[in-house]
């Protein structure tokens, strides 16, 4: 398993140990890191079997903070208060979820508890392999393979059966991620802070796309199950660049098919784009504009976060996402 996107839900508290580059802008910086020295104590004292197994770095977000140990297991370690309702759900849910999917994904098997020095729950899950597609590189023109996959996955997880079973247990779009009267100002303020930076250029299109969706307002009808978060750092690819895994569900919820759509325009255009809708199935209109609100809302978050902690490739793939949006 590969890393942990940037959420955009940004909050202000005491910061521990910012863990980030100097200069840093304190919205990125997070309340409490666990670096490697930390993460081998707290895994050798409640699994055993793991003690004394290599540790090494594997990936960090805005959330959590990501170790492989033992080359097999993947930890997940909140960053801030704020992340840990997310670790319980997929604590919760992923082990259920996880066998109905056609993609791997993380299954929390071992439970780690609040200690003395950390005071979250934290899991470990079998290393889901594969490369985030932010990192290949990949031209839009061979995405195709990859974007089949993504439609066929999300037509199994917006499923109506699974909705109504895990009901219950998510809640409704917490973010508002769905509601384009929420989404897109944020996406305007944060492309404004991105043309301030000279890494973006503003873009008439991007504008009217923005006031389409607002017009269009939040979901109506029965929700799906949804990720939440799906962006391209979520999604994993193989050395074939066809998908192998969705990682990092600590936004799992309920919410309109949009939410999840979201990436067929953020990291998809021209053919790869049609072959993950025409895999989906139909989708209306209103669910299109919605989406392609939250891929600009996402874009920039990805493209503000990246810009503030030095990831140049992460800021090619956001900026390049921003650019696909509004396409065919």
């Amino acid at each position: 398993m590969r890393g942990n996107g940037a959420n955009d839900e940004v909050v202000s508290r005491p910061v521990v140990d910012n863990g980030t580059r100097a200069g840093t802008s304190p919205q990125w910086q997070p309340e409490h890191v666990v670096d490697v020295v930390a993460a081998a104590a707290l895994v050798g004292a409640q699994f055993p079997e793991l003690r004394d197994a290599p540790i090494e770095a594997l990936a960090t977000g805005w959330d959590n903070t990501v170790y492989l140990v033992g080359g097999d297991w993947v930890f997940r370690f909140p960053r801030r208060t704020i992340a840990v309702p997310g670790v319980q759900r997929e604590i919760a849910v992923l082990p259920g979820l996880a066998p109905r999917l056609p993609l791997s994904v993380p299954v929390p098997e071992l439970i780690g508890r609040p200690a003395r020095d950390y005071p979250w729950p934290f899991w470990g899950a079998r290393l889901v392999h594969g490369r985030e597609l932010a990192e290949t590189g990949l031209p839009d023109a061979e995405r195709t393979p990859a974007a089949a996959g993504v439609g066929e996955f999300l037509r199994a997880l917006h499923r109506p059966e699974l909705a109504t079973e895990l009901r219950a247990a998510l809640p409704y779009d917490p973010m508002r991620r769905g509601d384009p009267g929420v989404r897109a100002p944020k996406a305007r303020e944060r492309l404004a802070g991105l043309a301030a930076r000279g890494v973006w250029e503003p873009d008439p299109a991007i504008e009217r796309l923005l006031a389409d969706g607002e017009r269009v307002g939040p979901p109506t009808g029965d929700p799906v199950v949804s990720h939440g978060d799906l962006h391209v750092r979520h999604l994993l690819l193989d050395d074939e660049a066809r998908p192998a895994g969705v990682i990092d569900w600590g936004d799992l919820c309920l919410a309109g098919r949009a939410v999840d759509l979201s990436l067929a325009y953020m990291g998809f255009a021209g053919a790869a784009r049609a072959a993950l809708l025409s895999s989906y199935g139909p989708i209306s209109p209103e669910d299109v504009a919605r989406g392609r609100v939250l891929a600009v809302d996402l874009c920039a978050t990805l493209a503000e976060y990246a810009a503030a902690t030095g990831r140049r490739q992460l800021l090619t793939e956001a900026v390049s996402g921003l650019r696909r949006v509004p396409g065919s």
